[in-house]
């Protein structure tokens, strides 16, 4: 069924071409100096998004430079901990987005973080817990969760009353389960353009998307996320929106739209 969807993209991580990346996007999900970015970064990345017109979340992760914050560190962590840096970091881009006259819209986890939050019952109600802590302190306007469709985190959020965006990847591969291939697989992160677009189409649609396994699967999404880090990323990016918007799809910020 052809509908309206969000196109989001991280940005804010020091590799890539965010000006370019969000002409062409609805919504940022900008690091905040956890696994890369921060501090002015940050603040011009937002700055940028604004002018773009983008829906600006915050981009969370373990702390982890090092290894930019795609380890998992679910058993290296208290959960009382995370939650309060996860707090931390979404007041940092809620600070820059008031510095901006923008308020914040979304949570979406990083790399290491978004997986175990998908899949590990503990880390996704410490996400949930830290978006509802941070939500307290920015004010009445409700707080997004993005996360992986049919993940745990969906579970979480739904019975915290936590309003959830489901989100599916335009170049990433999934296995047979809904979740994404492990990046050291060969062939997870997709980098040919037809292939990008292919999948994207597909998942708006509501049609079946080949897992790398060579199996059928149907992601259910409300926003497509296309990776700024990807080589590429900025003409798939421009493929992906022109081939929705030739299709009659809206893409727009998920939200209320007239």
């Amino acid at each position: 069924m052809v509908r309206d969807i969000d196109l989001n993209a991280d940005v804010g991580e020091e590799c890539g071409d965010d000006r370019a990346l969000l002409a062409l996007v609805t919504s940022a999900n900008v690091a905040t100096g956890a696994h890369a970015g921060g501090g002015l970064v940050l603040d011009e990345t937002v700055r940028l998004a604004v002018q773009a017109g983008c829906a600006v979340g915050a981009h969370p992760s373990y702390r982890d430079r090092e290894g930019f914050g795609r380890v998992s560190f679910a058993h290296a962590v208290a959960v009382d901990e995370l939650i309060t840096d996860v707090v931390e970091q979404i007041l940092l881009v809620a600070s820059a987005c008031g510095r901006n006259g923008t308020p914040l819209r979304h949570v979406k986890a990083h790399g290491g973080l978004y997986n175990d939050a998908a899949s590990d019952a503990a880390i996704a109600r410490a996400l949930v817990e830290a978006v509802i802590t941070a939500q307290d302190r920015i004010g009445p306007e409700g707080l997004l969760v993005v996360g992986l469709s049919g993940s745990l985190l969906e579970v979480e959020a739904q019975a915290r009353g936590v309003d959830f965006v489901r989100e599916g990847f335009a170049d990433r591969a999934y296995i047979l389960t809904g979740a994404l291939a492990s990046r050291s697989q060969p062939g997870a992160v997709l980098t040919d353009g037809d292939r990008i677009r292919t999948q994207a189409l597909a998942i708006a649609q509501g049609l079946p998307v080949e897992t790398i396994n060579g199996a059928a699967i149907v992601i259910e999404a409300d926003s497509l996320c296309l990776h700024g880090d990807t080589p590429g990323a900025v003409e798939h990016a421009r493929m992906v929106r022109a081939a929705l918007e030739e299709l009659g799809v809206r893409v727009l910020p998920v939200g209320p739209h007239p």
